[in-house]
């Protein structure tokens, strides 16, 4: 069959996706992607360390992004993002915005980070205080706190697993669990941490049961990302994306007055083999003692020991 009446494939617009070298969520990330735009998809080099706040510096060193940015430039995308959360925010909002400006100067590209679009994405929303979910030891959540008080967020509420390894395996209802642990007080939204935590699929259920808007870190670099090229993000029934998801069961009591995020305007530079051992199992939120990243013996999620490493996001 002579199919070159076809004239071949249709045009495709690029992103290119800078993520830790154990991210396992690439399928994730495709989900949010409209038909017309193409993910283009690099990993930082594997370093033997567990998720912590030392492997977050690690995979986020400046050389590290120019070296991959300048990998992903071969396909010509026209916007970086670099997909993990811990990564983007171990150092701030100064780290932050050094590590846009420094992928920005190596492919002559805008570029953009997880932690950087979360911030976009509250003032999008109009969220200044959050309940926060992570799979994180309690200093990487501590540190993810401390970055979005800078931001001018307040957590009123957090849940937590204490993983150093395989994120990527957490079951939807462990998520969802966590997330009714952390919706305590007067909490505009709900976050989930971590590119390498899957959230897709939990996100219209939460927001329909919680009844505010709810993100995850691979919704809204994708959100972001996508923006920044005048395209729009897709996804059923999430208030991000939406703005009559946002004016349904999902929408919150009030919000406050912040000029909405328009595509195109989001600011410039601005993961062994054992079983995963937990710091603390849904954390309450109130304050807890600080025993470092040590167990508090409680029983581990039961999540296949398979080979590989850590996990972060």
């Amino acid at each position: 069959m002579d199919v070159s009446f076809l004239g071949g494939p249709q045009p495709q617009r690029g992103v290119g996706v800078v993520a830790p070298f154990d991210f396992a969520l690439d399928r994730e990330l495709w989900r949010w992607v409209p038909d017309d735009v193409s993910l283009y998809l690099t990993r930082t080099p594997f370093v033997p360390v567990e998720v912590s706040l030392d492997l977050a510096r690690m995979v986020s060193e400046h050389e590290t992004l120019r070296e991959a940015v300048q990998a992903l430039c071969a396909v010509s995308p026209e916007v970086v993002a670099y997909a993990c959360t811990s990564g983007s925010f171990v150092g701030g909002m100064a780290g932050e915005r050094g590590m846009c400006a420094a992928m920005e100067q190596s492919g002559e590209l805008p570029a953009l980070t997880t932690s950087g679009a979360l911030l976009a994405a509250l003032r999008e929303i109009g969220a200044r205080r959050i309940a926060l979910v992570t799979p994180y030891t309690k200093s990487v959540t501590t540190s993810l706190e401390d970055y979005l008080a800078e931001g001018g967020i307040s957590v009123t509420g957090r849940a937590y697993l204490g993983l150093t390894r395989h994120i990527w395996k957490v079951p939807y209802r462990d998520v969802v669990d966590m997330a009714r642990q952390a919706v305590v007080g007067a909490a505009d939204a709900l976050f989930i941490s971590c590119t390498n935590l899957p959230t897709y699929d939990v996100i219209p259920q939460l927001e329909a049961e919680l009844r505010m808007p709810v993100l995850s870190a691979n919704q809204v670099t994708m959100w972001a990302a996508l923006a920044r090229i005048g395209e729009q993000a897709v996804g059923p029934y999430q208030a991000l994306l939406d703005p009559v998801a946002r004016r349904g069961p999902a929408a919150m009591a009030s919000q406050p007055e912040y000029p909405p995020v328009r595509p195109g305007s989001l600011p410039g530079p601005t993961h062994s083999t054992e079983r995963p051992e937990p710091e603390a199992a849904f954390a309450a939120p109130a304050a807890q003692p600080d025993a470092g990243d040590a167990g508090d013996g409680l029983e581990p999620p039961l999540y296949p020991d398979e080979p590989g490493g850590s996990a972060l996001g």
